[in-house]
């Protein structure tokens, strides 16, 4: 089994910033590709960047230029930056991992965490 757990979200105010951090752990052979999801109420999951384990980045066009996705492969953690937040922005982000194990390659996710922005 793998696990993801999320850490960094929070309450702050627009033109602030956050970072998230994800650390997986568990039966893991490698993690392809890594990134964060995000749900406001009353809409669907969404995209809001990946990277894959070569550094390849793809984000929302909503969030271009002010969030930067990394990730550390040695260690199987990715980050979030978030900067020149949005009110728009306040949502549930989930992080989201493609690992391979000895036995399958599956998606995972972790349990989310809470980014509210007041305007």
């Amino acid at each position: 089994q793998v696990q993801l757990v999320e850490s960094g979200g929070g309450l702050v105010q627009a033109g602030g910033s956050l970072r998230l951090s994800c650390a997986a752990s568990g039966s893991i052979n490698r993690i392809n590709a890594m990134g964060w999801y995000r749900q406001a109420p009353g809409k669907q999951r969404e995209k809001v960047a990946l990277i894959t384990s070569g550094s390849s980045t793809n984000y929302a066009d909503s969030v271009k230029g002010r969030f930067t996705i990394s990730r550390d492969n040695a260690n199987n953690t990715a980050s979030l930056q978030m900067n020149s937040l949005k009110p728009e922005d306040t949502a549930v982000y989930y992080c989201y991992a493609n690992v391979a194990a000895s036995y399958a390659i599956r998606d995972y996710w972790g349990q989310g965490t809470q980014v509210t922005v007041s305007s």
